[in-house]
């Protein structure tokens, strides 16, 4: 993690260690002062040059805090840059089952707050540990040359206040695991609700959520309250023990001093740099209790990083001319981690060109079945071939550049329309081929209607344009991708049926010379492809033309009498608008 700063984070310790042997210096100096300037006969001749030496040593002090401090910001700063950097690029590469398991909040959470806390562990507490160790290290070694026995009677409870750090550090680890756990849960209930806002409104359950929302909230404030009573246990308790050790050491030191066994100036010595021995021993355990948190970041994010990627080019054939478009499913079983089978024995095969239609109930594996072809699932068994090669042998990236999918939700960028359709669409893409998708996707006349024409910005999700504008802009987006397979998973279920007309017939041209599969509920959307699938409970329980279904009895022709009857009644209601 610290590639490429630990030099920098080296001078950081270094002008630590030497800001610490400035201020030790000042009370080694005020010792000389008192014990041998005071008492000499021309003290004005020494005083001048003291005087020099307590502001060189300020100095000193201060010019290396300062490095310290910048040095360790910049490497700190730099790290969480860099680390935010690979989280973003790494959480992009996961694999698709890592994202159906992981919460977007949690995800949210580790690459913000803990890569935050990261930041305040190498700005302020890994370098607050060097530092205190630093000024331990060297006060206690002066004050070991004033006097040994005042000195090791000096850091008796130095012990029992480490022992006690790491006591602590223990309970608040876990108590700070369990906060960011809960805070990563809010994180993910306010993500939903500000997604999901139009639902919440369009069924008035605003006082539902606050009251969700409210309920985490409160486990929340219990987490932190419960960490918090956590740090406030040790501040005192270390207060009380540092506070009596001084105490018993200024007493001692007066005591030997009285003696005769130091000088005045000796223990005027002893008094600040005791100060400076047992005070950061009080707060390396703060920054033992601190650090905690940083420890307990780094374990997520750790646990992040470990995640595997997804082998975009981990694949041995490369086509040189291209793919094709011929498919084969040949035995083709899937099931999710879980162990939940979602397809069985699924088979059939379509040539280069051919429109593949895929028609069955909610659940009944459609949309598995075509997230195989772009690798996003690997199947359990079978085989699945594209121009004659298994398709586990193609690498992702290149099946991901040559399929293009619009999805039944769209999703559109918070950037213009223009920027939209261009998206994922390699080289310099002219204004005339944007319109002419636009055009093919019937939503040319409704993007030259905005005063900013393509160039105006859609909100967060495309918030500002309809549902089947949306949709339409999504299927502009991935004809101008031009790929040699396209999939439709019902990417006309949300326009009116005049404008899925208009779609389908831009469709039926442009899906000339490609493999098409489309994922449909309404029988006049498949109809005219050139095979039709009927999946049931994850199995092809019919397959052919729409003649063929209908020519024999079965669930499609049960489906297109169903829906027949509805379109008659529709018509008869509205004859009498």
């Amino acid at each position: 993690m610290l590639t490429g700063y630990r030099w920098l984070y080296l001078g950081a310790v270094v002008s630590t260690g030497l800001a610490a042997a400035a201020k030790t210096g000042t009370f080694l100096l005020l010792r000389f002062f008192i014990d041998d300037a005071l008492v000499r006969e021309r003290v004005l001749d020494v005083v001048l040059w003291i005087a020099l030496g307590f502001v060189g040593l300020a100095v000193v002090q201060g010019v290396f805090s300062f490095l310290s401090g910048e040095m360790s910001a910049r490497t700190a700063e730099g790290i969480t840059r860099r680390l935010r950097n690979y989280l973003f690029d790494h959480i992009q590469r996961l694999t698709f089952t890592y994202h159906d398991n992981t919460n977007t909040g949690e995800l949210i959470q580790r690459a913000t707050s803990d890569v935050d806390a990261l930041r305040r562990f190498f700005a302020e507490q890994a370098i607050g540990f060097g530092r205190i160790v630093l000024l331990f290290a060297i006060n206690f070694g002066a004050l070991l040359s004033l006097n040994t026995q005042l000195a090791l009677l000096s850091i008796v409870v130095v012990p029992i206040i480490v022992l006690m750090s790491f006591f602590f550090f223990k309970k608040i680890s876990d108590a700070y695991e369990a906060f960011q756990e809960q805070e990563a849960k809010l994180s993910t209930t306010l993500q939903e609700n500000l997604t999901g806002v139009r639902v919440v409104k369009a069924f008035a359950q605003q006082a539902f959520e606050r009251e969700k929302f409210e309920g985490d909230n409160h486990e929340q404030f219990v987490r932190g309250r419960r960490l918090l009573v956590m740090h406030s246990l040790y501040w005192p308790i270390s207060d009380i023990i540092c506070g009596a050790q001084m105490l018993l050491g200024f007493i001692l030191g007066a005591r030997f001093a009285i003696d005769g066994a130091i000088t005045v100036g000796t223990y005027v010595a002893y008094t600040g740099l005791v100060v400076w021995v047992i005070w950061p021993m009080r707060n390396l355990g703060r920054l033992i209790v601190q650090m905690s948190t940083g420890m307990v970041s780094f374990s997520r994010v750790a646990d992040l990083i470990r995640e595997d990627r997804e082998p975009l080019d981990d694949g041995s054939f490369v086509p040189e001319d291209g793919i094709e478009g011929q498919i084969a499913f040949d035995n083709v079983c899937f099931s999710y981690d879980d162990g939940t089978s979602v397809l069985k024995d699924i088979s059939f095969e379509c040539e280069p060109g051919q429109v593949i239609a895929l028609l069955g109930s909610t659940g009944s594996g459609k949309t598995s079945l075509v997230n195989l072809l772009p690798r996003f699932y690997e199947y359990n068994e079978g085989s699945i071939t594209l121009d004659g090669v298994e398709l586990k042998d193609y690498p992702r990236s290149i099946l991901r550049r040559n399929i293009g999918i619009v999805e039944q939700e769209p999703f559109l960028f918070s950037r213009s329309i223009r920027e939209n359709i261009t998206y994922g669409v390699s080289g310099e893409v002219s204004d005339e081929e944007v319109e002419e998708a636009a055009q093919a996707a019937a939503v040319h006349d409704v993007i030259t209607t905005f005063p900013n024409g393509y160039n105006t910005r859609v909100g967060e999700k495309g918030v500002t344009l309809s549902g089947g504008q949306k949709q339409r802009v999504a299927i502009a987006r991935t004809l101008l991708k031009n790929p040699r397979i396209l999939i439709f998973d019902d990417a006309t279920s949300s326009v009116d049926t005049e404008t899925e007309s208009e779609i389908r017939g831009a469709m039926e041209r442009l899906m000339e010379n490609r493999t098409t599969f489309i994922i449909a509920h309404r029988i006049q959307s498949v109809m005219h492809a050139d095979q039709i699938l009927v999946l049931d409970d994850g199995e092809v329980v019919q397959m052919g033309t729409h003649e063929d279904l209908m020519a024999e009895p079965g669930a499609y022709r049960q489906i297109y009498d169903v829906q027949a009857r509805i379109e008659e009644d529709l018509e008869k209601e509205m004859a009498y608008v």
